[in-house]
């Protein structure tokens, strides 16, 4: 997994309040956002579109999983 994705975790994370809050807002498991944080995993298309409206646009579901990088040119 690269850095920059990783980064991009980490950001949101920061975002919503904490890995805990995280978990919470997106309903999901806390591991589940630990093992995004350490590049064990990505986050699933599911997850990053919830990431996207609870986020209110400002993170994108293709910024937060590379299998939507085709729609990003949806958003610009």
């Amino acid at each position: 997994m690269s850095k920059n994705l990783i980064a991009i975790y980490e950001k949101l994370v920061e975002f919503l309040g904490g890995q805990t809050k995280t978990a919470q807002v997106l309903l999901i498991k806390q591991p589940s956002v630990n093992a995004w944080l350490k590049g064990k995993n990505q986050m699933s298309e599911k997850i990053a579109l919830r990431a996207e409206r609870v986020t209110k646009g400002r993170f994108k579901a293709y910024q937060l999983c590379p299998s939507l990088s085709e729609f990003e040119t949806l958003n610009a």
